[in-house]
């Protein structure tokens, strides 16, 4: 099965709960933002699938509204807590 590796940076609460500020992810070819997030919450079941519930999501640097959208292999995936003030 051919596989991609994304680059997946956790900012703020998101880092706490990771553990980590970044780490490699392999993922089947064909995988979708939402496929990745799931395997963060099978890497991190601790504290994490928590903070994703209320997290958004930088693909390449740009905001991710569709978790529907396709990965291709090197993406960066930052991982954003909501951030407070206006």
């Amino acid at each position: 099965m051919a596989t991609l590796t994304i680059v997946v940076r956790y900012f703020a609460a998101a880092r706490a709960a990771a553990g980590v500020d970044e780490e490699k992810v392999q993922l089947p070819s064909g995988a979708s933002v939402a496929d990745a997030v799931s395997e963060l919450r099978r890497l991190h079941p601790e504290g994490l699938p928590r903070v994703l519930d209320a997290v958004s999501y930088l693909l390449d640097g740009v905001a991710v509204r569709d978790l529907g959208r396709v990965l291709v292999d090197g993406a960066e995936l930052d991982v954003l807590p909501p951030f407070a003030g206006g």
